[in-house]
């Protein structure tokens, strides 16, 4: 497997035209795109092209307007508040995606309204140009449970199996796999910011050798890889739940008190 930054993408704005900012960015590297290949794009990218940026004097206010439920709130050292919330994609992560940074100053960033239709309209139209069967994930920056830093993930993709299914396959010793389901997604997505970095100026990584994952634009996008809330078992942070439970437990007791089963 290879995986390089592509240099020579000059600064996005909405409207801009990233199918031929791509394609002129491979051919000034005296390359060309081939079957297989998966283009890894930073969503931040994609978020200027498509006039995702706003004017935000106060970014909680932007984070309260993109979340859909919060799961842990915490005061920092610094008298500010962190907050992991649920964004209306469904992901996980502080501050609902919102990003103020390698902005211009006063405006933030939002996450794509649909990443997975981000991801294909940039594959198909890049598969009519090159006549190449490519795959494109758009990656975004999380933190992850129990674990501190944080790594790229997808969170759009088209044209590329999001997920590695081995259950049945045998391991080295013969025994069958049963639950082992690899997010090669995210995986790639990683690798891509391996080489992309967060500071050179270059928001697409090319990935070659793992033409096995791409495969036809309607597969399952990065959407599927979100847990649904029946198969959440962390669905709140410890405090919150902990909060949650006592306030269900004392109501509880109260109806039972005013019933007159209780003393």
């Amino acid at each position: 497997m290879q995986v390089w930054a592509l240099a020579g993408i000059p600064e996005v704005a909405a409207g801009a035209d990233m199918p031929r900012m791509i394609l002129d960015a491979v051919a000034n590297a005296g390359d060309q795109l081939i079957d297989g290949d998966i283009l890894i794009v930073t969503s931040k990218i994609v978020s200027k092209a498509e006039g995702r940026s706003v004017r935000a004097v106060d970014r909680e206010e932007a984070i309260t307007a993109e979340t859909a439920r919060v799961v842990a709130t915490r005061l920092r050292g610094d008298g500010g508040v962190t907050r992991i919330v649920q964004n209306r994609l469904g992901i996980v992560g502080a501050a609902a995606g919102v990003d103020a940074s390698n902005t211009e100053p006063g405006t933030i960033l939002l996450l794509p309204l649909d990443p997975d239709a981000s991801a294909r309209a940039l594959a198909e139209t890049i598969r009519a140009e090159t006549r190449s069967k490519i795959g494109v994930i758009v990656s975004d920056t999380l933190g992850r449970p129990w674990r501190d830093g944080q790594t790229d993930i997808a969170i759009g993709a088209a044209g590329v199996h999001v997920f590695d299914r081995l259950h049945g396959e045998l391991d080295s010793a013969g025994r069958p796999l049963v639950v082992t389901r690899p997010c090669v997604a995210d995986e790639l997505a990683a690798a891509g910011d391996l080489v992309k970095g967060k500071i050179s100026g270059c928001p697409v990584a090319v990935v070659r050798g793992m033409g096995r994952l791409v495969g036809d634009l309607d597969l399952p996008g990065a959407a599927s890889i979100v847990r649904s809330s029946e198969k959440d078992m962390f669905r709140l942070g410890a405090d919150e739940a902990h909060q949650q439970g006592y306030e269900h437990g004392y109501a509880a007791g109260v109806a039972v008190s005013r019933n007159g089963e209780g003393h």
